[in-house]
């Protein structure tokens, strides 16, 4: 869908940059923040993203941009997920009908598209911490001028990052503005008539100019210095904290608190960003926001509104494609499986860092409420939660996106490696996820993960294999075992099975051959096995052996002895990095015992991928079904 070029959007059509923004009157800002809603709702109908957050920050995204000196005054999005209001009012939105398509405007906030994009976002947590070294930077470059706010919303507030943020922000001289963006969680509530008049209070200008004023007075008289002035501070909210019966987390750690404050009346936003924004000290602006604002159907809080895909603007009707004798999700196949052996082992549980429904947990949530655990974003509690269980006795299966997983990596190494405690890590999304990006692609686990000692690492090729690991993992005393498996569909419409026991560290032969051997790991095997029954029919003269690993660690030995004595010619194929992964493990391997045969190596290159379709992306990387001929016939 293109941009419109009616009368249906008089204002929006005027503003390319803000600058444009900021020469209308206040008085025009309410219809701006309805037709940039409704330009958001028109192009997410054809052309689908991240649909419910966006909405919920219209009127925060042009109060900002109306405010602030943007670019030169810095807005950090945490996650990003928000952020499509941002990019149609700085310069994108003729380019916005490229969202997420191959070489389009990229899905989040990144520096390298818009020198409005103050920082990369993608992972939730990090915008504080940004901001404030921002702050610092623009204090040493002498720009003490230059504002920086950041934009947290309150699920990302459960990130230990988030804190670790606030807690240097809090003792650090700076003069951010963070903005929580509460639409679900409440901080404080919003109540009673001591509570408005303490914001009016706050917020008004002959409150201001006295604090200020007597500040400045007692600075002269040399009474009041960093030390004494916390002690003020912690003073004034306790007061604050008596008179309201309620108290809050940045308060006590001496941010000054402003709000709640309704979050969808920009004027009053404006008002209240224009009163705050020179205040001297770290501050952060409460907002109350419905998610999906503006548009009923996600308003009402499904979940699926977050990333609806395509979908009936005027009725809110999802439209579906027929899933009807499609293979299902390896997310759901991992769902279902997990309930079903819960039922048969009572010491499995499940966690997972607020991803229940991506993951397919909320399965388990539904039938096991008090053994399944959604702990928020906060993937290294995660792990390390899991570890605690495992310590004594139980079984957790620990599910957390393969990209997400890497802000685990310590605990992963720490928590749970060294004790070889029992937790199963189920990395969902591992490989490339599509349109999402290179924030999103799983593309590192293998090769980050391979190193550990005391871990076991293994990625099924199908549905029934994914059953068989996930029966595999909870038997016995295995110690910390990954299985990992990608987003999307898997290859069998018939995917149930009997479980069975895999010997840890045993690969398959899939298929004979003399002149070439194919060793894949993972649900590529099943496109290599294509590729390879293609170039068969094409080059009747070569005969190709397909070998799947399953197991990255520990490798099959006796399959890659047989493999070094039979083939001259190996080719590898992975969906994750080629610098360090599968194909370095069997180099290292063939290196290490005497072996010496070519070796090509397929998988992601040593850069960040971009986004697109997951074929498009395949092809791009080299690892589609042709790609994969081309290099049996290098």
């Amino acid at each position: 869908m293109g941009v419109s070029t009616s009368n249906e959007y008089p204002l929006l059509q005027q503003i390319k940059w803000p600058a444009d923004l900021r020469e209308l009157k206040l008085e025009q800002l309410p219809q701006v923040c309805d037709e940039l809603r409704q330009d958001i709702i028109d192009e997410l109908a054809d052309n689908p993203g991240h649909f419910a957050s966006s909405l919920g920050v219209v009127e925060l995204t042009v109060a900002l941009h109306y405010v602030y000196n943007t670019p030169y005054d810095r807005i950090v999005w945490d996650v990003g997920h928000q952020a499509y209001g941002h990019k149609i009012l700085t310069g994108r939105r003729e380019a916005f009908r490229t969202n997420r398509h191959l070489h389009g405007i990229k899905p989040f906030p990144s520096p390298e598209e818009s020198e409005y994009d103050a920082f990369t976002a993608g992972h939730a947590s990090n915008s504080i911490s940004a901001a404030l070294g921002m702050a610092l930077a623009a204090k040493a470059n002498n720009e003490a001028d230059r504002h920086i706010v950041a934009v947290i919303g309150d699920g990302s507030m459960s990130g230990g990052l988030a804190y670790e943020g606030l807690n240097n922000a809090a003792n650090t001289p700076n003069d951010v503005l963070i903005i929580l963006n509460d639409n679900n969680m409440s901080i404080d509530h919003s109540v009673g008539g001591m509570k408005d008049l303490l914001h009016r209070l706050q917020t008004s200008h002959a409150y201001n100019r006295w604090r200020d004023k007597a500040a400045r007075r007692l600075v002269s008289m040399g009474w009041l210095n960093e030390k004494r002035r916390g002690s003020i501070l912690r003073f004034n909210n306790s007061m604050k904290s008596l008179l309201t019966r309620q108290q809050n987390i940045f308060e006590g750690m001496n941010i000054r608190y402003f709000g709640p404050q309704d979050g969808h009346n920009v004027i009053e936003l404006v008002r209240t960003l224009r009163i705050i924004r020179d205040m001297r000290g770290p501050k952060l602006l409460h907002l109350h926001t419905i998610k999906g604002k503006g548009f009923e159907p996600a308003e009402a809080g499904d979940p699926v509104w977050h990333a609806p895909g395509k979908f009936d603007k005027e009725t809110g009707k999802l439209i579906k494609t027929d899933e009807s004798n499609q293979p299902p999700k390896f997310q759901d196949v991992f769902g279902h499986t997990l309930l079903e052996l819960a039922r048969q082992n009572e010491k499995i549980v499940g966690v997972t860092p607020a991803m229940p429904t991506g993951c397919s947990m909320n399965i388990m949530m539904e039938a096991m409420p008090q053994r399944a655990y959604d702990v928020g974003i906060a993937e290294g509690h995660a792990v390390t939660f899991s570890a605690g269980m495992a310590k004594d006795g139980l079984i957790p299966f620990c599910n957390i996106y393969s990209s997400f997983a890497q802000r685990a990596y310590d605990n992963i190494i720490h928590d749970v490696c060294i004790s070889r405690l029992n937790v199963v890590l189920c990395l969902d999304r591992a490989g490339l996820v599509g349109e999402d990006g290179p924030t999103h692609h799983g593309a590192f686990d293998l090769a980050y993960l391979r190193p550990i000692p005391n871990l076991t690492i293994a990625s099924p090729m199908d549905e029934h294999e994914l059953r068989h690991l996930m029966y595999t993992a909870q038997l016995s005393n295995h110690g910390p075992f990954v299985i990992r498996y990608p987003r999307g569909r898997g290859s069998l419409v018939d995917w149930r099975c009997e479980m069975q026991e895999i010997q840890v560290g045993r690969g398959r032969k899939l298929k004979e051959g003399s002149d070439i051997a194919v060793l894949t790991i993972g649900p590529i095997g099943v496109r290599a096995a294509e590729a390879i029954c293609q170039f068969e029919k094409e080059h009747p003269e070569q005969s190709i052996a397909h070998y799947d690993m399953r197991f990255l660690k520990p490798l099959d030995e006796k399959l890659l002895t047989e493999v070094a004595s039979r083939f001259k010619r190996i080719v590898t194929i992975e969906d994750g990095v080629r610098t360090g992964g599968f194909g370095s493990a069997i180099l290292e391997w063939m290196s290490d015992h005497g072996a010496s045969p070519r070796i090509t190596r397929l998988g992601l290159p040593d850069q960040f991928v971009e986004h697109g379709t997951c074929a498009e992306l395949h092809k791009l990387c080299g690892i589609d079904t042709d790609n994969i001929k081309r290099a049996f016939l290098r």
